[in-house]
């Protein structure tokens, strides 16, 4: 579990395929200090087991699914990943619950800077509109950010120079894919609401 409180940005540094699976070695530096073998690290908002650390570099490895839903079936060496470790006992949670399950890739359709801040609109698959909710949560490539508005099959958020500054969002572009986890207690109450 993690809290959309990004720590660092990575560098992709190396894409193996090895038997249908794919790997993926990071270049983190001193963000892997507390990083153990077998522990999770949120990278762009997907939650990955690492399984080799060097170096200040990190491996995780990535399953047919996870590259079916995410947007890493597009990844190419050197693009920057969002990271942040899991949260532990006693952690400050200082943006919303995120569990490292990707809904859906969404697709930039305007980024548009507005001073020392800016404004993201994402068409996003309708099946998840319904869990959406004005001033509610979300998370675009592990950050955790607050919907301004919302219509059929998009979303708006606003970008303070911080979360430019330190997050791969500040990089985005029209046309470019992210990753999409809505909020989990959504999803609970449909599942409440269903029995």
């Amino acid at each position: 579990m993690f809290s959309g409180i990004v720590e660092k940005m990575g560098e992709l540094k190396k894409i193996e395929t090895k038997s249908g699976r794919v790997y993926f070695t990071i270049q983190a530096g001193k963000f892997l200090r507390g990083v153990n073998i077998g522990g999770s690290v949120a990278c762009d908002g997907v939650c990955l087991t690492v399984i080799k650390t060097a170096g200040g570099n990190f491996t995780v490895e990535l399953m047919p699914e996870t590259l079916r839903l995410t947007k890493f079936a597009e990844s190419k060496i050197g693009d920057r990943i969002n990271l942040e470790k899991s949260l532990r006992l006693g952690d400050s949670i200082s943006g919303h619950f995120v569990m490292g399950h990707v809904d859906a890739v969404g697709l930039v359709e305007k980024f548009v800077i507005q001073g020392a801040d800016a404004s993201l609109t994402v068409k996003v698959p309708r099946k998840i509109i319904k869990y959406l909710a004005y001033k509610g949560s979300i998370s675009v490539n592990g950050v955790s950010l607050t919907i301004a508005g919302q219509g059929q099959d998009w979303l708006i958020v606003y970008l303070i120079g911080h979360t430019l500054k330190i997050t791969n969002l500040g990089r985005l572009q029209a046309g470019d894919r992210v990753n999409i986890e809505v909020d989990t207690i959504a999803r609970y109450l449909e599942s409440l609401l269903k029995r």
